[in-house]
Order: structure tokens, then C-alpha cells, then sequence
């Protein structure tokens, strides 16, 4: 699962990508103006970017510009009409890591972000375990001693993450940047609250939480028996 940013103007077209990246199990939030995607940028984290070049009032390549310039590293892909060389030299330069011609196949777009997100650190896994708790992405099941436990949306979300980065600490904030994509949600009690039905569902027969707070530094989910 990766946070993807997509920002492309054309509704149509921003409906179908939303939709192919959803179904290939990322989070997508997206936009439809170059302003409102730097305002993204400045306030949430994101594992991929899609660009369209041409957007209104700020396009994708002086997104794309300004976010470098303040120091941004997350992986750019770009769609674009563009073709000539020049016009990709030109990306290139300002920071876009690769290119995807209009129109396209959605399959090209689905190897293209696999191939972005392809990172030592973020390779995708289907299958996780921590301790006796085994998360199958693909069938969004997840299982305790081999019994299957049903958990809401976010509830799964919030516990993807922390599988995907054992025993991290992440405070209150990163949590929300990374987790929540709707920001009139992203509150501090939602999370608490999200945290408290996880527990209550993972630690049914545990003497200590799988997912600990660690004071001071947040919350992080333990790999090691220690109950």
C-alpha cells in the first residue's frame, strides 16, 4: 500500500487512475489544481506524486519546480501530452523521476508506480505477520491464530502501516499524515479512538498490548513476544 497525491484537472480521467491505483490497493487522494496540490505537499506526507503537466493557474512541471526546490524527495511521475525530447529534458531537469504519455494504458500506469515505489526500504508485501497476527492485503483479511477478525476501513489502514513498519515509533501527527487522507477527520481523538478499537480487537487474549505507547515519541507496533 503506498499514499499516492494525484493531480490531474481532468475529472474523467482523475476518476479512472483514482480508481485503477484504489483497486491496486493504495491510498489516493486527489486534486485538480497545481496550488491545491503544494498545498498538499505542505502539510501530509505522500509515497508517489502523479502529475499532470498542464493544470490551471500552476502547472505540473512548476509543481513540480517548487517542491524540489524546498528540498521534496518523494518520486514524480508525470503525465503528460508532451512529447519531444526537449520537453522531457526539460522535466527531467526540474526533478520528474519518469514520464507517462497521454493517452495510456492503465497497466503501463499500474508498472510504472510499482516501479516508483520500488525502494529498499518500501518494498510492497502482500502478506504480513507480527507475532500471531497474519494480514493479507490482497483479500483484506486478517487473522489471529488463524481466525479470521473483521476490521473497519481505517482500522485496517491504521494497522497495514504499522505492519509495514514494526517496531517504529510514530507520533500523533505522522500517523495522521500518512494514514488519514481526509483532513476534516485527521484529529487527534479520531486517531486515539481508531487506536483504542485496534487494541480491543488485537489484544483479546493478551496480557499487553501489540500496539505500545511509547511516551514522548507516539505509538509502534512490537514484533516480539512479550506477553
Amino acid at each position: 500500500m503506498a499514499k499516492i497525491l494525484l493531480a490531474e484537472d481532468d475529472r474523467d480521467l482523475s476518476e479512472v487512475i483514482t480508481f485503477a491505483l484504489q483497486t491496486g490497493g493504495h491510498l489516493v487522494q486527489p486534486v485538480f489544481e497545481g496550488s491545491e496540490c503544494l498545498s498538499y505537499l505542505r502539510t501530509c506526507k505522500f509515497d508517489l506524486i502523479i502529475l499532470d503537466w498542464m493544470m490551471p493557474k500552476i502547472s505540473g512541471i512548476d509543481v513540480c519546480k517548487t517542491y524540489r526546490s524546498q528540498g521534496g524527495k518523494t518520486p514524480i511521475l508525470m503525465l503528460t501530452a508532451k512529447t519531444t525530447i526537449e520537453d522531457k529534458e526539460i522535466g527531467l531537469d526540474n526533478g520528474v523521476d519518469d514520464y507517462l504519455t497521454k493517452p495510456f494504458d492503465q497497466r503501463e500506469l499500474a508498472a510504472r508506480v510499482r516501479a516508483l515505489l520500488r525502494r529498499p526500504d518500501t518494498v510492497v508485501a502482500n502478506v504480513m505477520r507480527a507475532q500471531n497476527i497474519v494480514m493479507d492485503t490482497v483479500s483484506c483479511k486478517v487473522t489471529i491464530d488463524g481466525a479470521e477478525i473483521h476490521l473497519r476501513p481505517k482500522e485496517f489502514t491504521l494497522l497495514e502501516f504499522f505492519l509495514r513498519h514494526p517496531n517504529q515509533a510514530f507520533s500523533t501527527d505522522a500517523l495522521l499524515q500518512r494514514v488519514w487522507l481526509d483532513d476534516s477527520a485527521a484529529t487527534p481523538d479520531n486517531l486515539k479512538t481508531h487506536i483504542k478499537m485496534l487494541r480491543q480487537k488485537l489484544d483479546a487474549n493478551r496480557s499487553q498490548s501489540l500496539i505500545k505507547t511509547v511516551r514522548g515519541r507516539g505509538y509502534l507496533l512490537a514484533t516480539d513476544d512479550s506477553d
